[in-house]
């Protein structure tokens, strides 16, 4: 049980990292994804007092009347989005959105040249900058290819092993970059290791586990080894094709593979 409690105090540094505010500040000065979407929405604070003195009041009243039921809009919004939303980066990744759309909005009620240059601006953030995953490891274990079929075939290791294969080149795999971890500190044992292989580093090995590149949407992918063997994976290989990505939790990543079931097993010494 070592393994447990050095994931826990894994853990407990992987949240306060997380939650740390002064981190959350360096990450908007020092990550481009985060600080090219704060120049643009800064920028709308010079455009906007240029603007008052431009326009008549009557439009100014109109706009500042657009302008406060916007900002309503948007808090309603995202409140509901941290209540309903198990991850961090996919609750700034749907915040930025309604940002980016409720802005461009504002911009064309001002001018519509105006709009079409923050669009343009927004276009370019998401061609040149990527959000960053999840920082944190947990208990689980960056693996390539052939470390994975090495721990899998030597048999003196986990009886268990769940692997998920994934690339940080999709959203998805980004917004649940922070499920995997948490799940290896709670679930981790000698019974049961936890893993990742990225796809963006070893392509090739996508074929090797019956994983099709070619839908990007479908990462990430989930596979249970026992005893070198697959016994569980998801998405499955006869699921149907999403168009957004399946919706991955971590309570349905526990009911999958049968999380609660294997530690309880693992407890009672089975």
């Amino acid at each position: 049980m070592s393994k447990n409690s050095n994931g826990g105090s894994s853990v407990q540094r992987d949240q306060e990292c997380s939650y740390d505010p002064v981190r959350w500040l360096n990450l908007m000065v020092s990550e481009p994804y985060y600080l090219f979407h704060l120049l643009v929405f800064f920028s709308y604070i010079p455009v906007r007092c240029s603007a008052f003195q431009i326009l008549d009041p009557a439009r100014n009243s109109f706009l500042l009347k657009r302008e406060i039921q916007v900002f309503v809009a948007y808090c309603v919004l995202s409140v509901v989005k941290i209540v309903r939303t198990e991850s961090w980066e996919s609750f700034i990744q749907d915040t930025l959105l309604f940002a980016k759309i409720f802005l461009t909005a504002i911009a064309l009620v001002m001018d519509y040249h105006l709009a079409l240059w923050y669009a343009l601006a927004f276009l370019v953030i998401h061609i040149i900058a990527q959000q960053p995953p999840y920082e944190g490891l947990g208990s689980s274990n960056h693996l390539t290819p052939l470390q994975l079929e090495s721990l899998l075939t030597e048999g003196n290791t986990s009886r268990f092993w769940l692997v998920e294969f994934r690339t940080f080149s999709t959203s998805a795999c980004v917004c649940t970059s922070s499920f995997f971890p948490e799940l290896s500190i709670t679930y981790s044992n000698t019974n049961l290791s936890f893993g990742t292989i990225d796809l963006g580093l070893f392509p090739n090995a996508a074929e090797r586990f019956g994983i099709s590149l070619g839908s990007l949407n479908q990462l990430p992918v989930y596979i249970l080894f026992e005893n070198a063997v697959e016994v569980a994976r998801f998405p499955e290989f006869d699921s149907e094709p999403y168009v957004f990505g399946p919706t991955i939790t971590k309570r349905l990543l526990c009911g999958r593979f049968e999380l609660d079931k294997r530690l309880l097993d693992y407890v009672n010494g089975k």
